[in-house]
């Protein structure tokens, strides 16, 4: 089981904080797959993903236990 964090707009649509999803084998492109048709959470163009509080890639594959981050673009002023 892999624990997913959700921050800002991501959040207010789950109406959660985080997810408890299985994704252990996966790559990190097949999560955003998941996560836009089958979570319905939106485009997940230009959200940095982490596992294990490091920045990973599309190619990147998910081991039993790593906890993910879905963190959206942010903007200042």
């Amino acid at each position: 089981m892999n624990s997913i964090l959700l921050f800002a707009h991501l959040k207010e649509q789950a109406g959660s904080d985080s997810l408890a999803l299985d994704v252990t084998g996966k790559t990190v492109k097949d999560l955003r797959e998941y996560l836009e048709t089958e979570a319905k959470l939106g485009s997940m163009a230009g959200i940095m993903i982490a596992i294990n509080e490091e920045f990973a890639t599309d190619e990147t594959v998910i081991n039993t236990g790593d906890v993910i981050a879905l963190i959206p673009p942010v903007s200042g002023g």
